[in-house]
């Protein structure tokens, strides 16, 4: 077994994992950076060493730092959470080097998944159902091609992608030429990889992904799917889980064709395939692969509330070399989970980040409530870092059990002296089309206009 767990991150993620660790009887090492010093992290990790100013790039993300603290502490693994360096191959191979654990997938399965281009090709070969689409392109005559084929709109996005950065949609032709180079250039200054590829772009889709775990020996579970559409900009908002729109039938065919992607390229640890599901024809509803996250998502909590699997937990198990504690045949999905995302943004003021001290933290209890949260009261909300302040994970014994248990937690929770996206999801909770489950990727701008957002 994993003996001491160095984690590689900050706020909540961090603290989620110190506690699998501390349940499992691992010792914990905290990092932060100047910034952080009183974050919640900190306090609760066995050791903690600060490893940098407030630039991400000189300490989240400084390699050097992050191994030269596994080495002195004598931790044997390190937990990236999600971002920083949860995907980076080269951080997993700089690991390996040292004999230091990375607790989730190799650089292979990672590299293999990162590259949107290739992670397509490797899709297709395992029959998982794709968007139509390109390879890799080098000039627009391929794309102008391609979208005369199959129609507009067309999407041109970045291999190297992600986080909604390296995306063009186009909707006629005379769109082509500036969207192809902005999006070149775009990825190129984000990723320093300029190399697109073009897909049909779908009106309106809803975004579905599907948890999987895997072991070394081969074994490969999913635990259900999640609902993801409720976004802004390409940015989740809400998730639940299961997801209203998915029938049995396409659940089970969705969860082998994440459990086959998998076991195509070896996969070890957590992840999660993301589909869009096409409802244009609400009797023979359409669902493709859009990409693979090789790593814990903010959004894990919904699928544990409704599976009862610790997904953190199995992550570490599975690093320590053990098997899968459970099989699919063991996974019952029960009830309905509804996560919310509370930032430290004004959303009448187009969600603007809302950095500063909280004066006031009163969390939010009872049956079925779920906290994920670094905050406290006096705690200061830094400028530097995402502006998450927590996540609300509700369980009901089915969806509107959770709608309402969720608005209920929401009325609880107060925080006090920065602005929060708190009254925001109660909007999102109570709206009509919200409480139908008859919503798609399009929900926030098509129900909450600016002049409703200023209200907020």
């Amino acid at each position: 077994m994993i003996e001491k767990v160095l984690i590689a991150n900050r706020g909540e993620i961090a603290l989620r994992i110190i506690r699998a660790c501390k349940e499992l009887g691992i010792a914990t090492v905290a990092i932060y950076s100047q910034a952080d010093a009183d974050s919640l992290h900190v306090s609760l990790a066995d050791e903690a060493y600060c490893i940098g100013p407030h630039q991400s790039s000189k300490s989240y993300l400084s390699i050097p730092a992050i191994i030269s603290v596994a080495l002195t502490s004598g931790a044997d693994a390190i937990h990236p959470g999600y971002g920083f360096m949860a995907e980076r191959a080269d951080f997993v191979d700089i690991c390996d080097e040292h004999h230091i654990k990375f607790i989730g997938p190799s650089a292979a399965a990672m590299r293999a998944m990162g590259d949107k281009a290739s992670a397509r090709k490797t899709m297709i070969e395992s029959g998982v159902p794709v968007t139509p689409g390109t390879g890799l392109v080098d000039n627009i005559d391929e794309i102008r091609e391609f979208a005369k084929k199959v129609g507009y709109p067309v999407i041109i996005k970045a291999t190297a992608g992600g986080g909604g950065k390296g995306m063009r949609i186009v909707n006629r032709e005379e769109e082509l030429e500036d969207a192809f180079n902005l999006c070149r250039q775009e990825a190129q200054n984000a990723f320093a990889n300029p190399e697109v590829y073009c897909e049909k772009y779908l009106i309106n889709p809803r975004h579905i992904e599907v948890q999987i775990l895997a072991d070394s020996f081969g074994n490969v579970v999913h635990l259900g799917e999640r609902d993801c559409s409720i976004q802004r900009r390409h940015q989740k908002l809400l998730e639940e889980a299961p997801s209203p729109a998915i029938t049995e039938d396409i659940r089970q065919k969705m969860g082998q064709a994440a459990i086959n992607a998998a076991k195509a390229i070896n996969y070890e640890g957590a992840g999660t395939l993301e589909f869009l599901l096409d409802e244009t024809d609400p009797d023979n509803k359409k669902w493709y692969f859009m990409e693979m996250n090789t790593r814990v998502q903010v959004e894990h909590c919904v699928s544990e509330m409704i599976s009862g699997v610790d997904i953190v937990k199995e992550q570490i198990r599975v690093a320590s070399g053990q098997r899968l504690s459970v099989t699919q045949d063991d996974i019952v999905l029960r009830g309905h989970a509804i996560e919310c995302r509370i930032n430290a943004e004004d959303p009448s003021r187009d969600f603007m980040p809302f950095a500063g001290k909280i004066e006031g933290y009163i969390a939010p209890g009872g049956f079925g409530v779920r906290i994920d949260s670094h905050a406290y009261t006096g705690y200061t909300i830094p400028p530097y870092y995402d502006s998450m302040v927590g996540k609300l994970i509700c369980w009901g014994v089915n969806r509107e059990d959770a709608r309402k248990r969720a608005l209920r937690a929401l009325d609880e929770y107060i925080i006090t002296g920065i602005k929060t996206t708190i009254p925001f999801h109660k909007a999102i909770l109570n709206n009509d089309v919200f409480i139908s489950g008859q919503f798609n990727t399009s929900f926030i701008e098509k129900h909450f206009s600016k002049e409703e957002l200023k209200n907020q």
